[in-house]
C-alpha cells in the first residue's frame, strides 16, 4: 500500500500538472555548511568560549591556548618595528645625501621588522580557535586544561549553518539526461504531513556505481540535519 506522504505528493502533482512526468527521489537534510574544526599548533587550552548548541558569528574565537609566551614576543616584535620605521623615515628625508647602500640597510631593517610582527602575528592566531562562519556549534570535545598536539591535529568541534539546509536528493541513474538545475521539488520529511516545493540547484556530475544514483540538491531551511524523506521532481511536458 502506498504511503499517505506518497498519495498527497501525486495528488498534488497532479493539479499542478496533468502532462507532467514525475520522479521519485529520496533524500537526507545536511547543513548547507558544516566544518571539522582543530587546532594546528600545540599548547593547553586556556579558555572554552562557546558550548553546544552556542550560536556564534564569523571570527568569534571558539577556544584559545595558552599563548602569554606569543603574545609578549609579538609585544617586542612591534616595539623593534617601530623603531626600525623611525630610522628608516630619517634616512628616507636625507636619502640624497647618504649612501646607497646605507640607505638599503635602513630599508632592509625596516621589512625584516614588519615581517617578523607578521611572523609573531600567525603563530598568535594558531592558538585561537574562530569560527569560519556564522553558526552553530553542534559537537565539542574539548575542555580548559586539554593539551592539543599539532603534529596529531584532532577535531574539537564541530559547526553547522544555523537555519541553511541542503536537500542531498538519490535519483535513478535513467533519468540522467532530464535532470537538470531549476526542476520543481515535491516533498515532505519523515514526521512532517506537510507538502513543501523546492528547486533543484546542483546536479552532481556523476552517478554513484555502487547504488547507480544520482546525486543533486535543493536548498532548504530550518530542518534538523540528518533527517530522511521523499519526494518528486516534475519534469514539464517536452511537446
Amino acid at each position: 500500500m502506498p504511503s499517505l506522504r506518497r498519495i498527497l505528493l501525486s495528488l498534488m502533482l497532479l493539479a499542478l500538472s496533468l502532462q507532467a512526468e514525475e520522479i521519485y527521489a529520496t533524500f537526507n537534510v545536511e547543513a548547507a555548511q558544516h566544518a571539522d574544526l582543530a587546532f594546528t599548533t600545540t599548547g593547553t587550552v586556556e579558555k572554552v568560549n562557546v558550548n553546544v548548541a552556542s550560536v556564534v558569528k564569523k571570527e568569534d574565537i571558539l577556544a584559545e591556548l595558552d599563548n602569554a609566551d606569543l603574545k609578549a614576543s609579538l609585544d617586542i616584535a612591534t616595539i623593534a618595528m617601530a623603531y626600525a620605521k623611525k630610522d628608516y623615515e630619517r634616512q628616507v628625508k636625507v636619502k640624497k645625501l647618504v649612501d646607497e647602500a646605507q640607505f638599503d640597510q635602513f630599508a632592509f631593517k625596516y621589512e625584516h621588522a614588519k615581517a617578523e610582527v607578521a611572523l609573531k602575528q600567525a603563530l598568535l592566531d594558531k592558538t585561537r580557535l574562530k569560527a569560519p562562519f556564522d553558526g552553530v556549534i553542534y559537537e565539542k570535545s574539548v575542555e580548559v586544561g586539554d593539551v592539543v598536539s599539532g603534529a596529531m591535529i584532532r577535531t574539537v568541534m564541530k559547526i553547522q549553518s544555523l537555519k541553511k539546509r541542503k536537500l542531498v536528493l538519490a535519483v535513478d541513474q535513467k533519468y540522467w539526461k532530464v535532470l537538470k538545475p531549476g526542476l520543481t521539488f515535491q516533498y515532505s520529511v519523515d514526521g512532517d504531513k506537510k507538502v513543501y516545493t523546492g528547486t533543484i540547484s546542483k546536479v552532481y556530475p556523476y552517478a554513484n556505481d555502487a547504488n547507480r544514483k544520482i546525486r543533486a540538491e535543493v536548498e532548504a531551511e530550518g530542518f534538523t540535519p540528518g533527517l530522511f524523506g521523499d519526494g518528486v521532481i516534475l519534469i514539464p511536458d517536452a511537446k
